[in-house]
């Protein structure tokens, strides 16, 4: 079972009377004992999770937060080899970090759909770098923030505003609910009166764009970024960040701003590093990218894809299905 829409669901089965092996994956973070204890119901929801065999979490972080509540609001005790028991259950609660289908994604990024894409972008740039970013239009990807960013950049260099540009693709989610409806209407704002204070005859500085791509398409406006901007104020893990280094020029590659609130900034922490919630610290960093010499991105682009390429989703498949089975023979 996957996600947080679904952790009662092992519980229910249980009550069927179903025995097989049964296995939970959270995508999202697992919130500190803090946050936790004000859900109405906490303690019944984490009882459910002991009707799996084995719970996975993306990071080490989400799954100390969870071995914390367990053992500080209800006794539990942790035991050898990931074990943790509640009462008469014991279960196996694993880090298991996600990748992306990493030979399939290099592939659509030497692909014809791809280069086509790519030189779209690299003809319509005119030489000016590019900063991508490709979010669902969702309040957790901190859109706005990443707005206000990228204009505090464009603030504290006006001698470079036109030698860069910035392209947000950020097909809408929800949009039936208010809130998603608001996010919209904020960047659309955002973005016009960013065009219209700092853009010039030819040259606007954001390209906002509310509607999907394919991979083969994405994976070419990847490479011919020079920065990839993936900027989350929370996130499981952000998959955007790896599918961008997978699709980079290994003889030229760009820049990874991630925020260090993303999951995926525990595998790729030679990824510039930053704050999503501080314009500077983003600005900052952009200017850090644009600057960075080529050996120094080759460098940390190697060590990145080297993760993406080992730890892929079928590295993910097969180390929760060999816990998963291990759990189920002891058992």
């Amino acid at each position: 079972m996957h996600d947080y829409h679904l952790i009662p669901l092992g519980w229910l089965l249980r009550q069927h009377g179903h025995a097989n092996r049964m296995g939970f994956f959270l995508h999202i973070p697992w919130p500190p004992t803090r946050l936790l204890v004000a859900l109405p119901d906490h303690r019944r929801l984490v009882e459910s999770l002991f009707a799996y065999d084995v719970v996975g979490f993306q990071t080490e972080e989400w799954l100390e937060s969870f071995r914390h509540y367990v053992t500080h609001e209800m006794d539990g005790t942790l035991g050898p080899d990931d074990e943790i028991t509640l009462g008469a259950r014991t279960i196996r609660a694993i880090a298991c970090p996600i990748g992306v289908d990493a030979k399939e994604f290099i592939a659509a990024a030497n692909g014809k759909a791809a280069k086509s894409a790519q030189m779209r972008m690299l003809e319509s740039g005119v030489g000016r770098s590019l900063i991508v970013g490709v979010d669902r239009l969702d309040y957790s990807k901190g859109l706005e923030e990443r707005f206000a960013g990228y204009e505090r950049f464009l603030q504290k260099n006006p001698d470079r505003r036109a030698l860069v540009y910035m392209l947000q693709i950020a097909p809408p989610s929800r949009s039936a609910v208010k809130s998603y409806r608001d996010i919209r209407e904020h960047l659309d704002a955002m973005s016009g009166r960013i065009n219209g204070e700092y853009a010039n005859i030819d040259w606007v500085p954001i390209r906002y764009v509310n509607q999907g791509y394919g991979r083969d398409v994405l994976a070419g406006v990847y490479r011919a970024a020079r920065i990839g901007l993936v900027t989350p104020l929370r996130d499981g893990m952000n998959l955007v960040a790896k599918e961008y280094v997978a699709a980079q020029d290994p003889y030229d590659p760009g820049v990874l701003i991630l925020s260090r609130f993303a999951g995926a900034a525990a595998q790729l922490p030679e990824a510039l590093l930053i704050n999503p919630y501080s314009a500077d610290d983003i600005a900052d960093a952009i200017d850090r990218a644009l600057r960075m010499p080529r050996a120094e991105r080759r460098e940390r682009w190697q060590a990145m894809f080297d993760n993406v390429r080992t730890q892929d989703v079928i590295w993910w498949r097969r180390r929760f299905t060999d816990a998963l089975q291990a759990a189920a023979l002891e058992a």
